[in-house]
């Protein structure tokens, strides 16, 4: 009746289904339309112990939302990202609370080799801001993104200095993409577009600022990196919400020291004396821990293993991640059977692409 597009959007809408829920649910119907239209084909596969599965229904008020929001998407050239899309952040797609789907602004190229979030106070100091001046200008040859979340402080500071240097940053937004929030940060949002960047909200476009979003979009930002920088941040914050997040996603954590006489630092200083966080002091330092400097798989790979387009999905993951064990690889291409995937990581072991390390874990072939 409605397009992929409406059901889609539509999803943001529904009530009575977790994000878990919904993903196992577009696993077994394939699409989005399929969802709504056919749900004999799916709804008989989802066991909930003592409980009847809701029907997906659009009643009239979700129909009203839907067509405003794509009106406002093709308004102000918005994209709706899905789980189902191949350039959804594979990344992001392994945590079992990734969002279903988000709406972004700009480069929609979201699975480059290093992503690093970099988050901390608002009310940040001259040393923070500094010690993120530093850092970005010592990692801007490294080929990173950088992503954060558009606030006051070290947000602010962290997009600003990857557009001067030339870095492409990521903003993930705690509210809809018709507010920048706070409003001083809008130049600041069009020259990350004007440089390739991008601004995501997994919130309708109208949704305004909220408390009780932003430690939410935290997941986000955690969810598409491959490592956090804390720069600057007490004990108690989004920032340090977002490193204990990337800690269960199994990001790398990193944080800068500061003064022993400002609170400003003891989050920092916390993450690092609990094993959370590794202390960095340079930009220098974190490329050699995350050994990005040396990286250059995808050269390698094409210069002396052909690929089929299956392995190179899944090399693709094993590449973002230094090493990714069957379930991760699993839970990011549910489009694959485990035997087919068992016989694509053979072939990869064969050509030498790959190791299989204990406990099924698969590395690049030093």
């Amino acid at each position: 009746m409605y397009s992929e597009i409406f059901y889609r959007v539509a999803l943001q809408y529904v009530e009575g289904f977790t994000q878990p829920t919904l993903k196992k649910m577009l696993r077994l119907s394939g699409s989005a339309t399929a969802l709504f239209e056919q749900q004999e084909l799916w709804r008989s596969k989802i066991v909930r112990k003592g409980k009847t599965m809701p029907k997906l229904e659009l009643s009239d008020a979700i129909v009203r939302h839907v067509n405003a929001e794509l009106l406002a998407m093709d308004k102000h050239h918005i994209q709706l990202c899905f789980i189902l899309d191949a350039d959804y952040p594979f990344r992001l797609k392994t945590c079992t609370d990734a969002p279903v789907s988000f709406y972004y602004k700009g480069n929609a190229n979201f699975n480059l080799s290093h992503m690093l979030a970099i988050v901390g106070t608002r009310n940040a100091s001259d040393y923070g801001r500094n010690c993120v001046r530093k850092i970005l200008s010592e990692i801007k040859e490294a080929d990173v993104v950088t992503i954060s979340g558009l606030a006051y402080g070290i947000d602010t500071e962290a997009h600003s200095r990857s557009v001067e240097f030339g870095i492409k940053t990521i903003a993930v937004m705690g509210c809809g993409l018709g507010t920048i929030y706070p409003h001083l940060n809008e130049p600041l949002s069009r020259r990350i577009l004007e440089m390739g960047g991008t601004l995501i909200s997994e919130y309708p476009y109208n949704t305004p600022p909220d408390r009780l979003n932003f430690p939410r979009r935290n997941r986000i930002i955690a969810g598409m990196s491959d490592a956090v920088l804390v720069a600057e941040s007490a004990e108690k914050g989004g920032s340090m919400i977002t490193a204990y997040i990337a800690q269960s996603y199994n990001r790398d954590v990193f944080a800068v020291p500061g003064s022993i006489f400002d609170d400003n630092h003891a989050g920092c200083h916390r993450l690092v004396r609990t094993n959370v966080a590794a202390m960095v002091t340079s930009g220098t330092e974190l490329i050699e821990m995350m050994n990005w400097e040396c990286q250059h798989p995808a050269v390698q790979t094409s210069l002396f293993v052909d690929l089929t387009e299956n392995e190179e999905q899944v090399m693709e993951i094993i590449r973002s991640m230094r090493e990714a064990s069957i379930d991760v690889i699993t839970e990011s291409l549910p489009e694959f059977s485990p035997s087919k995937l068992a016989g694509i990581l053979l072939g990869l072991e064969l050509k030498g692409a790959v190791v299989c390390k204990p406990g099924k874990v698969y590395a690049l072939n030093p």
